[in-house]
């Protein structure tokens, strides 16, 4: 129900090879690659750091809340239904999606060894800045992946991650969407799910 793939890929951690270009010259495209190395390297150093896997998940937690705006993916995930939830509903979902994300992240960390992205073109399209990559992991075929980053100039968030194509928000919103359907649209029910998720990582 819940698309870990999704969920897990908002948060990669991972090792740059391109240098980035002196400030002076950097366009708000070159600005939005550069803060994704910069959030990657942190990302990456927290994920290989010393300490269990709660003091890891400690860390991240910060790391992740400054570069993804979590709570606009959350809002985004959720859909029509963020508007029919009630304060309390909408802030314990949102308290569970990060849970849930910092979660998935951390339960997957061996996937996150030797990983290699290299940075491509950078595009504006809708106000955003696009930052095209490809991710190469051993034993596995080189994948496609887009950064989709707001505000790249004055205060960048990742929005978005296009995987192979693919909105991963827009994966997570139709899983949501598809379990509410058949869940009487109770949101309390996705709740229960996200906290039953967490048990699991």
């Amino acid at each position: 129900m819940l698309n870990r793939r999704a969920i897990s890929l908002l948060g990669l951690g991972f090792v740059l090879s391109a240098p980035t270009r002196p400030a002076m010259a950097q366009t708000a495209g070159d600005r939005a690659a550069a803060f994704v190395k910069s959030t990657g390297d942190r990302l990456l150093a927290a994920m290989h750091g010393g300490g269990s896997v709660e003091d890891r998940r400690k860390t991240l937690g910060p790391i992740i809340d400054s570069a993804i705006d979590v709570d606009g993916i959350a809002r985004f995930c959720l859909g029509r239904f963020w508007k029919n939830a009630t304060a309390d509903q909408q802030k314990r979902y949102t308290d569970l999606f990060h849970q849930v994300l910092i979660g998935n992240i951390t339960s997957r960390l061996g996937e996150y060894q030797e990983v290699k992205l290299t940075i491509g073109r950078s595009q504006t399209r809708d106000d955003n800045d696009i930052v095209s990559t490809v991710i190469e992991r051993p034993n596995n075929p080189p994948a496609t992946v887009d950064w989709v980053v707001a505000n790249a100039v004055s205060s960048p968030k990742v929005i978005d991650v296009i995987a192979e194509n693919t909105s991963l928000r827009q994966t997570q919103r139709n899983d949501y969407a598809a379990y509410l359907t058949r869940n009487n649209n109770d949101v309390d029910a996705l709740i229960a799910a996200m906290a039953a998720q967490l048990t699991q990582n």
